[in-house]
């Protein structure tokens, strides 16, 4: 027989088997007199079970999380449709962890219709195994059942869904719509966006807004998360200018994407208008100095600031300098300042801790990974100490030592050539970081773990495990090794990164496509690049076309017509090559 106290003992069973429970065991729970041999007061075990049922009611949540379900069709979602029908007043459906086709996303979609009070999408990581060319119409149809039901959505989040800027387009029409007037908080983390699809975002976003405030109620967004989207300057540019026309924000985390100086300074001018703004987490940009002066400024304007992640950013001496002459005069609650990785000088650091000195809620200063030496490490540590805060500093541990000699403001003649090598060089320090991270040496192992795997060696020798390795900014490492002007060589590249594509793991999959549209990106943009000499190559290497310089075709795997089918689609590659590609592989 079942224990009366089952839905108290496992508290995952649904909300409905709580809400039930005191109907299901009335007679049970008056009797029952203990639970694993200890008294208990029926009184206490009733209002309990009143407790569970009325909180998930009042929640209106209804979760299928992490079950891992593969929902194909319209058959493998029916009892899913079904408690979807049932669920009064539904607010909130949580799909995370599941994976979702076409057929399968419009019997959903039909069952939300009738949902008018519901409020909250969290549908991140539902399209594993999935193809991208299935996501768009998949989330078109959830979202025009939303639109129809008169939904008011205030939490949209759809990260690790890795959809590109196809995906962004499968939410565009939501994104305008009277559904989204009253959104409170998006979480687009970790979706491959590009540049293309965070201008379609920004497009989105800025419609919302006009047409919102048109009905007197404007779109008024706090949480703006898109980490990992290589989103890049123009990308960025285009969310700055919809971040200053909404003005709302109170949290902005935009980390690993690709944004150099230019990019940070419209982000700058955004945040000014965003007074509201707590959290700021740009970590793993190249600010340069330029960028760092300029979100110095924008800081001034920031009186409700808490967290600041500027880590990994290369912003140098004199935009710590000017970060912490901002930190001295205002930011009165601030409770974190992250400036590690920085390439920031003694000098720097100490005007940084000088700065914080007063700072009443400060909690955490980071200045790992710096330039600073062992003085210059004692020197900061010894100053904080005799300021009372010495508990705030974080671990040195992975100080990169003095700078050289002639280490220069290089900010004043700075090009994008410079920035890309400063970007190279930054994200080799990052790979040997992440990979003693993983190992998880102990302080009492020596360290002799190797070296991560170059790009040469990813090259020479691919694997997944290589190409994760080569860290965040791996697809710039590999368009800068590419000679992208030989369109032979940028066609074996192009194999070869396909080769280790995993459509059953999304993080590998992710790399590859991310890797694979900087290099062709990059390729087709080039002049001198002959992109039929490409096509002709990648049919030689394929086996589909002979050669007459004898040249040994590859081992055709599925990675390479899965990312041949992802590439075809992409807006850089030419229609006059789709065509060439269609003919040969068709046969």
């Amino acid at each position: 027989m079942q224990s009366p106290l089952t839905p108290l003992v496992f508290p995952w069973l649904s909300w409905r088997e709580r809400a039930n429970f005191r109907r299901t065991y009335p007679m049970k729970i008056q009797s029952s007199q203990q639970c694993c041999g200890v008294p208990m007061a029926t009184d206490s075990v009733s209002q309990l079970a009143d407790s569970l049922a009325k909180a998930a009611v009042e929640e209106g949540e209804l979760s299928y999380k992490g079950q891992g379900r593969k929902l194909d069709d319209a058959q493998s979602v029916e009892e899913m449709v079904k408690e979807i029908l049932d669920f009064e007043d539904l607010q909130a459906l949580r799909l995370e962890g599941n994976t979702i086709g076409v057929v399968a996303a419009q019997a959903i979609a039909k069952a939300l219709e009738t949902k008018s009070k519901f409020k909250r999408c969290y549908w991140s990581d539902m399209f594993t195994g999935r193809l991208r060319s299935e996501i768009p119409p998949a989330l078109n149809s959830l979202g025009d059942a939303l639109m129809l039901a008169g939904a008011r959505l205030t939490v949209i989040d759809l990260s690790d869904n890795a959809f590109g800027p196809d995906g962004v387009k499968g939410i565009e029409k939501l994104l305008k719509s009277t559904a989204c007037y009253t959104l409170q908080e998006l979480r687009l983390n970790n979706c491959g966006m590009g540049i293309g699809g965070g201008k379609i975002l920004a497009a989105s976003l800025t419609q919302c807004h006009k047409k919102s405030s048109a009905e007197g109620a404007p779109l008024g967004l706090k949480v703006f998360v898109a980490g990992r989207n290589r989103l890049e300057n123009d990308g960025a540019t285009a969310l700055a200018q919809a971040f200053q026309l909404m003005g709302s924000l109170e949290e902005i985390h935009m980390p690993q994407n690709g944004i150099n100086h230019p990019g940070v300074t419209a982000l700058a001018t955004a945040v000014q208008h965003n007074a509201g703004l707590r959290i700021l987490n740009l970590n793993d940009n190249t600010f340069s100095e330029k960028g760092a002066i300029a979100m110095a400024q924008a800081l001034k304007h920031l009186r409700s600031i808490q967290v600041i992640n500027f880590g990994d950013c290369l912003v140098r001496p004199a935009g710590a300098i000017a970060i912490a002459e901002t930190v001295s005069e205002g930011l009165p609650i601030l409770k974190e300042l992250n400036l590690s990785f920085g390439e920031i000088t003694e000098e720097a650091a100490l005007a940084v801790a000088q700065a914080v000195k007063d700072r009443d809620k400060l909690e955490k200063l980071d200045l790992n990974g710096n330039c600073l030496g062992e003085d210059g490490c004692k020197a900061l540590k010894d100053a904080m100490e005799g300021m009372n805060i010495g508990k705030l500093l974080g671990s040195l541990s992975d100080d990169e030592g003095e700078p050289e000699d002639d280490y220069e403001d290089e900010d004043e003649e700075e090009d994008e050539d410079d920035e890309d090598v400063e970007e190279e060089e930054l994200a080799e320090e990052e790979e040997e970081e992440e990979e003693e991270e993983s190992n998880d040496v102990k302080p009492s192992t020596p360290v002799s773990a190797p070296r991560p795997p170059d790009v040469s060696s990813f090259l020479s020798f691919p694997s997944p495990d290589k190409l994760l390795k080569l860290g965040a900014k791996r697809a710039l490492l590999i368009e800068q090794q590419v000679d992208v002007s030989d369109a032979t060589k940028t066609a074996e590249a192009f194999l070869k990164i396909a080769s280790v594509y995993k459509e059953d793991n999304n993080e590998v999959k992710n790399a590859v496509l991310d890797s694979i549209d900087a290099l062709l990106k990059k390729a087709f943009a080039t002049p001198s690049f002959q992109g039929y000499s490409f096509v002709s190559s990648l049919l030689v290497l394929l086996g589909l076309l002979k050669s007459e310089d004898k040249v040994k075709p590859v081992l055709v795997v599925p990675g390479h017509l899965h990312a041949l089918e992802h590439v075809v689609r992409q807006d850089y590659f030419p229609k006059e090559n789709v065509a060439v590609l269609q003919a040969f592989m068709s046969r």
